[in-house]
């Protein structure tokens, strides 16, 4: 299965007293760049959730945003900071007194003041809340594969699609080009006759000048190669997996094989039929750069 480097996913849960929401999305990247962005109480999941990642992703750069929300009431435990708070009193009274200011100290304004009361809450289970979070990410995770996967399959088939175009100008190409090499030797038996003014012409000249130019504008090999390379192609889009980095270098193998025949083919017709393959290698190599 191929997949896209570009997908979103999104799942929520709630579990052991927590909504746990994990949000996944990408676009293209050359390597893996997985970030997460975590409350900072929950920051020691992240290694776990970039594990997790790692093992669904090869290439992308991944943004991940995790938030936990607490929805049922914590064994929080509040009690007065005793010490602290009758330095304030003491403060307090000393002031009335000595700048014979009226003193209107209430509980409500006391309790404005930091550190009045001390906030105990339970040790958090690390290990479950990660064990949480991953599990949320999972999820997450299996939305975001599935609609990679389901541009994967559009990408798939287009790339066919254009490997099919450009067979069909080789096969124009591997027509066209013995017509070259007779349509040369009209020529050059025209020529001769018209630079010779005779109608006896070495035959044996004629065929050994037709021979070289064949020689020089025999674009068999490159055909067969380029046959070779779709092939691959297909077999690569069939196979699937994370094969970006393979289609691209083949894409470079391909193109190399057009350019030898655009200058091997010393013929407007040949020529055109190359202007037509590499326009669609351009639109495989615009595709390929999106997948993993």
């Amino acid at each position: 299965m191929i997949h896209s480097m570009t997908g979103y996913g999104r799942a929520v849960k709630t579990l052991n007293g927590r909504e746990i929401t994990v949000e996944l999305r990408s676009v293209n990247n050359r390597f893996l760049d997985c970030t997460v962005k975590l409350p900072r109480a929950f920051s020691y999941a992240e290694d776990a959730v970039k594990q997790k990642v790692k093992q669904s992703v090869t290439r992308g750069k991944v943004d991940v945003f995790i938030s936990v929300n607490t929805i049922e009431g914590e064994n929080v435990r509040i009690s007065l900071n005793r010490p602290v708070l009758e330095g304030y009193l003491n403060a307090l009274r000393t002031i009335a007194q000595e700048y014979e200011v009226r003193d209107d100290v209430s509980a409500t304004s006391l309790a404005r003041f930091p550190e009045v009361f001390t906030v105990e809450k339970p040790e958090e289970d690390e290990e479950r809340n990660t064990a949480d979070i991953v599990s949320v990410a999972e999820e997450a995770i299996a939305v975001y594969n599935a609609m990679r996967a389901k541009e994967g399959a559009a990408l798939a088939a287009d790339l066919k699609n254009h490997a099919g175009i450009i067979l069909s100008y080789v096969e124009k190409v591997e027509t066209r080009s013995p017509v070259t090499v007779a349509e040369y030797r009209t020529r050059l038996e025209a020529k001769l006759r018209e630079v010779l003014e005779s109608k006896t012409i070495d035959e044996s000249r004629i065929l050994t000048e037709a021979a070289i130019f064949a020689d020089k504008v025999a674009v068999d090999e490159e055909t067969v190669r380029l046959r070779s390379h779709l092939k691959q192609l297909d077999d690569l889009l069939n196979a699937g997996g994370p094969i970006g980095r393979k289609l691209d270098f083949l894409l470079q193998e391909m193109n190399r094989e057009a350019n030898t025949i655009g200058s091997k083919g010393n013929d407007l017709e040949m020529t055109q039929y190359v202007v037509e393959i590499k326009a669609e290698l351009e639109k495989i190599r615009e595709q390929i750069q999106n997948i993993e």
